[in-house]
Order: C-alpha cells, then structure tokens, then sequence
C-alpha cells in the first residue's frame, strides 16, 4: 500500500507530500517548495528511507527547495514534463518576484513523459502530463491506493490559474476530462493548496470543469 502525509510548507501553505511504500518503506518527496527542516523531521517521524524527488512543476512554492533538498538527501530528482525547463529555469527570478529566500535552478535527473510510470518501493506510480496551468505539469496516479498528487491543476471547488507564461485555460479544462475524470469518481486527490477532495465530488460540485459546466 501508498501511504502519505502532506507537510504544508512555504508562506504560499503549499501540500508537499511525502508517500511511501507500506511494505518497504522506501520514499519519495513530491514538490519540495521549502522548509527543509520541516520536510526532514516529517520523514524521521515516519521512519522511512527517501529514495527520490518528484516534482508536478516548476512554480517557486513547489520546486523551490528540490536542488538543497536533493543534495541533502543525496536522492535523484524527477519530473516534470520537459517543457517545465521554461519554470525551472527561472526559479531564481521567482524567488525575487514572490519574497522567497535565494534557490538554485536545476535540471532534473529524469524528464518525464504521459504514460511514464514512476516506483516508489512496490508501487508503481503513472505519469500523465496535465498541461494548462503550466506547460510540462504533471499528476501522479497510483492505482493500488487510488490516490492522485495532482499539483495545481485541480483543487477542492477550484481549479489551477491560467494567468501565468504559457498557462491556459481551455487546455487545463481538458487536461482535467481527458486525463483525470477517467481515472474514476473514486479517486482521492492531494492538490497543491487546500483540502483534499475526490474526482467524484469535484465532478459534481466544481464549478469550473464540473459536469455541469
């Protein structure tokens, strides 16, 4: 089994994540934004080996804490979608844009693709690329938990802004029905900001990409 705890870190409250795998206990951080002290005693308190770094994107609040972290843990960072690079590469300009303390920019170890899949100990993760709110966002979907880390492209009665660089909103509408509403009504998800919620109830209830829009 997947099991998670979400670390809230960074002014903006964003949800990193820390899942692991149940029999293993082999981890992985999805979207280190900041805090490091704060994501490391998360990790000692569930008493699990961190193994890796997935990212959704490349917005300061999520990655913006990957390369210390990274280099801390001695672990490999994963993700996004390679059109990310434009984000990644700005994260120092970010950091002066939103107040964040100085990062450093990265490549990432690995770029991901839709249809990749990702291993966290006995679980396998899928990767679908979920353009719209950024170019290469990604989600991560396993179907053994029937959990979603969707990053910022879908949140408790709200979905993720289009007003950034190359953000856009018919293509985060559709990102959401063709890639998300699939996986099925049951599907948990942990967003980026906020509660979590289900497809099923988003789909019913979002006033943006909900069944009745």
């Amino acid at each position: 089994m997947l099991e998670y705890r979400i670390i809230p870190v960074t002014p903006f409250a964003q949800n990193c994540s820390l899942l692991w795998c149940s029999d293993t206990r082999k981890a992985a951080v999805v979207d280190p934004g900041g805090d490091i002290p704060r994501i490391v005693a998360a990790i000692a308190a569930a008493g699990v080996e961190v193994d890796k770094i997935l990212l959704t994107h490349g917005h300061i609040d999520h990655a913006g804490a990957t390369a210390e972290l990274a280099r801390t843990l001695d672990v490999p960072i994963i993700g996004p979608q390679r059109e990310e690079r434009f984000w990644l590469d700005a994260l120092e300009k970010q950091s002066k844009m939103f107040g964040f303390p100085p990062v450093e920019s990265f490549e990432p170890d690995r770029w991901l693709e839709d249809g990749d899949t990702v291993e966290i100990g006995n679980n396998q993760l899928q990767v679908l690329h979920t353009p719209g709110h950024t170019p290469g966002h990604v989600v991560f979907f396993d179907t053994g938990s029937r959990l979603a880390v969707v990053g910022d492209v879908l949140f408790a009665g709200s979905i993720g802004r289009t007003d950034f660089p190359r953000g856009d909103h018919a293509t985060l509408v559709a990102a959401i029905r063709d890639k998300l509403w699939p996986l099925g009504d049951d599907v948990r998800f942990i967003p980026g900001h906020g509660p979590q919620s289900t497809f099923g109830a988003e789909r019913a209830n979002n006033p943006y990409v909900g069944d009745g829009r």
